[in-house]
């Protein structure tokens, strides 16, 4: 097992550190639109896991195509290039301010890198 405890402590707190600068970027500046970037960031490996799962369904046979997880890969890139454009998106339009913008864009960063992280580090290994 290559993923151990300090792993998994390390990881949950990177997690709380971006969990917490999102949500001071919302409270310190009275603006709680900067929340919506939790949501894209743990919305955003779903894709790949989704068409990832789709592909493949038989372990017996390799014929399937590569459209469906090129089609996921690309909605997990809309969805962080979403994370970050959003805030600034809405610092542009005036109704975050900027310092707000930049909180929000390093935790949300800080996030969904923990979640890449963690399922990298705690994938099984199949062996055949």
């Amino acid at each position: 097992m290559a993923a151990g405890l300090k792993t998994i402590i390390a990881l949950s707190f990177v997690l709380a550190i971006g969990f917490l600068l999102v949500i001071l970027s919302s409270a310190l500046f009275q603006s709680y639109l900067t929340l919506l970037v939790v949501a894209t960031y743990t919305i955003a490996p779903l894709p790949n896991f989704i068409c990832g799962r789709c592909a493949n369904p038989d372990d017996f046979m390799e014929s399937s195509g590569s459209a469906i997880i090129d089609f996921g890969r690309f909605c997990t890139g809309f969805l962080v290039v979403m994370g970050v454009a959003l805030p600034a998106l809405l610092a542009h339009s005036g109704l975050i301010q900027v310092p707000a913008m930049v909180m929000s864009i390093i935790g949300g960063l800080l996030i969904y890198g923990t979640i890449i992280s963690f399922t990298m580090f705690f994938q099984e290994e199949q062996d055949f």
